[in-house]
């Protein structure tokens, strides 16, 4: 048996209840302070829908769950995030998909640990308890086959059997350290085929770790894996990876034996270690002190271990032991299962980050674009100009994975990348007590992995000279669109804020695609994340756009309404669209690249005047006729709007552009001439320099009437003097 014995975590349990009952309609899983996992069935019935109802759930208020544990009892209500359905199989008793993840509107209570996940192997001793959570009703079951996305589970003919309100919980291992999946269901004697009903008494079936990971996966929900827990391979595992564990645990061996060889110095460092782990205390099997190969097995096994015992060792090692802990530290850097932070550590910055985020969400991405400036950064901190505080886990864990920079010199480690930031969030934190807080864990973290006090001052006089510097106002937003060759209504995109003195700030640059409604939303907070500047509010939207994306309804996605939504649940949260909200203008810098003299042409023709305006009709409505007018009678006018048919109207678009036409306006969903004065309340014959404010006005007041008739005017608005910023991104070499 290990020395390191982990509690009964599988003491802990979280339920999902019925609407209106204190009765639980199945269990689930904490896969992170701030979400849970369980079966899409499981919320079916918890709903008093349908079990295998494909449909995602709408309308419906929140969900309650319950936790309990050991003497304690908390609830909380929850949101779907993720909804993964139930797929059911001609004539098969199982079925696929069957995942949904639900936010917590409030954290978990500290007293539940997240699940930490392993892989799902035959011969797998598990134990499951009932969502309803008493202790009494634990299930013991083995893994007798895997295959495919199904675990199948065979009971002995004692104790209690998995059956109804088992679904969504997770399956634990015996000493409680992990779980290999979920369960699902219990082969019911009327489901038993082709078995007979006595040879499926105790079969039951579950969706192993390994098809929850690729089903999460599949559904684009990387953020919530990158929050799960997974347990490192045993040292003693034959699975694979169990060879490459038990290398690392012998490459830290020696290092740990010139730092604890004495039994009774480790002993108490492990005990201290495995108190601040939560592991059990004392050891089930009466040694003072675990041998120095258990200790080094444990430390790459428990992605805390590490750190946490260097927190311990740092402050009482001098000279030759700095050394061997210099040493511990960096191979620990090389171990993927190894954390930066330890729990102490990790869970105080936590903490100042959600004081630091409560009051200003924008601080962190701030900070981060500064600190981090060379580096792609992490999840949601790369993806929106705010920060929530369910945010944050996945912001920290996704910074300590980060490899380090180049050394500071006479071979002290480099400044991580989470120190700096936090450095320069704490040189703008909004009050003194989380500055000092930050600053002070900026000191233990360095003192721990041996950081020169020199490089980590530096990295302070680089925080407070851009905490105390103005930037240049903001002038306009540039959002860059390009579709996603799979999905049509799935995007890329990427946000910046253009300044007056033509620097650039990216703002939200999300890895993966988005949808319409989710880049509305990072619009509007990437504007409202310039509370405070000279111009706010920031009004002006330019999209940037390849050819082919010159006809997206771009003015028409909806900008969401944040926290002053939920005032109002019943509505669905309130909606504005976002060329109601801002001057939505397409630049499309494609055409410059086609046509080698457009940006001269644009120039020149701002400089011309405004000499007109030309409007389009039946008259001029070939492509042959418009070049010729471009080109001789209206060579200098600075805009054109154009009617007609969509194939032709499409054609004119590429002409104007080429030419070097700035300001080209049509209706996008007119049909032809006949719908030509729909653009009559836009004045296009007025004021040019006043254009993009009169569709503002005219997409505000069609937004938000029924009238379904009415144009869908699209603007292109290329200014010469404010050129779209470069698409060149450098990153960190290392």
């Amino acid at each position: 048996m290990t020395w390191f014995r982990r509690p009964a975590t599988a003491g802990t349990r979280v339920s999902l209840l019925y609407e209106g009952s204190t009765k639980a309609a199945g269990a689930a899983a904490l896969l992170s302070p701030r979400r849970v996992l369980t079966c899409a069935h499981v919320v079916n019935d918890a709903l008093g829908r349908d079990l295998y109802s494909p449909e995602r759930p709408t309308g419906s208020g929140p969900l309650r769950i319950a936790f309990r544990g050991s003497g304690a009892t908390g609830h909380r209500t929850a949101t779907l995030s993720v909804w993964v359905p139930p797929q059911r199989r001609p004539s098969a008793v199982e079925w696929e998909g069957d995942l949904a993840v639900l936010d917590l509107d409030e954290p978990a209570p500290r007293w539940l640990r997240p699940v930490v996940w392993r892989d799902m192997v035959e011969g797998q001793e598990l134990r499951a308890w009932h969502g309803g959570g008493e202790a009494i009703t634990f299930a013991d079951t083995v893994v007798r086959l895997k295959e495919g996305r199904f675990g199948y589970l065979d009971g002995q003919l004692s104790g209690a059997a998995i059956g109804p309100g088992y679904s969504g919980g997770p399956l634990w291992t015996r000493d409680a350290s992990a779980a290999a999946g979920l369960v699902v269901a219990h082969l019911m004697p009327a489901q038993a085929q082709p078995l007979q009903a006595q040879q499926a008494v105790r079969r039951s079936w579950a969706v192993p770790w390994q098809a929850v990971r690729d089903e999460l996966a599949r559904a684009g929900a990387v953020d919530v894996l990158d929050e799960c827990a997974v347990a490192g391979p045993r040292p003693n595992c034959a699975r694979q990876g169990g060879q490459e564990a038990a290398r690392s645990a012998a490459a830290l061996t020696p290092v740990l034996r010139a730092l604890l060889d004495d039994p009774e110095r480790r002993g108490d460092h492990a005990r201290t270690l495995a108190a601040g782990l939560g592991y059990a205390l004392p050891p089930a099997d009466g040694r003072p002190a675990p041998t120095v190969e258990e200790l080094a097995e444990f430390l790459v096994a428990e992605e805390r271990a590490l750190a946490t015992l260097t927190e311990s060792l740092a402050p009482a090692v001098h000279g030759a032991g700095r050394e061997a802990l210099n040493s511990l530290l960096a191979l620990g850097r090389l171990e993927e299962n190894v954390r930066l932070l330890s729990v102490g550590e990790h869970r105080q910055l936590l903490e100042d980050l959600r004081r630091v985020t409560a009051a200003d969400a924008t601080l962190v991405p701030r900070a981060a674009r500064e600190a981090l400036r060379y580096m792609v950064l992490p999840g949601p901190l790369g993806a929106s100009a705010r920060l929530t505080e369910a945010d944050l886990d996945t912001v920290v864990l996704g910074l300590e994975g980060y490899p380090d920079g180049p050394s500071a010199g006479g071979g002290a480690p480099p400044v991580p990348a989470l120190l700096r930031l936090a450095a320069f969030v704490a040189s703008a934190a909004p009050d003194a007590a989380t500055r000092g807080s930050l600053h002070a864990w900026c000191d233990r973290v360095a003192q721990r992995l041996g950081i020169s006090p020199i490089a980590l001052a530096e990295r302070r006089a680089d925080a407070a000279n851009w905490a105390a510097h103005r930037p240049s106002p903001v002038s306009r937003i540039v959002l860059r669109l390009s579709a996603d060759r799979t999905d049509p209504d799935r995007y890329r995109c990427r946000i910046d804020l253009m300044r007056k003195d033509g620097s650039t700030t990216g703002v939200a640059s999300p890895e993966g695609t988005c949808t319409a409604e989710e880049i509305g939303r990072l619009v509007r907070e990437a504007a409202e994340g310039c509370e405070g500047d000279d111009t706010y509010p920031v009004t002006q939207v330019d999209v940037v756009v390849g050819r082919d994306g010159l006809q997206l309804p771009v003015d028409g996605w909806d900008t969401g309404s944040g926290a002053l939504g939920d005032l109002f649940p019943d509505l669905g949260g309130l909606r504005l669209a976002l060329g109601a909200k801002y001057r939505v203008a397409l630049r499309c810098p494609e055409m410059s690249r086609r046509s080698p003299r457009r940006d001269s042409e644009m120039r020149r023709r701002w400089a011309a005047g405004h000499a007109g305006l030309l409007v389009v009709d039946e008259t001029s409505g070939t492509v042959q006729q418009l070049y010729q007018l471009l080109e001789t009678s209206h060579k200098d006018v600075a805009g054109v709007v154009l009617h007609g048919p969509r194939e032709e109207r499409d054609r004119l678009l590429d002409l104007c552009l080429a030419l070097g036409v700035p300001v080209v306006l049509w209706d996008r969903e007119a049909d032809g001439h006949g719908h030509t004065a729909r653009l009559d309340a836009l004045a296009p014959a007025g004021p040019l320099h006043q254009l993009p404010e009169r569709v503002r006005e005219f997409r505000a007041a069609v937004f938000g009437s029924s009238v379904s008739s009415a144009a869908r005017p699209a603007l292109v608005w290329e200014d010469a003097e404010l050129p779209v910023p470069g698409s060149l991104e450098l990153l960190d070499p290392s």
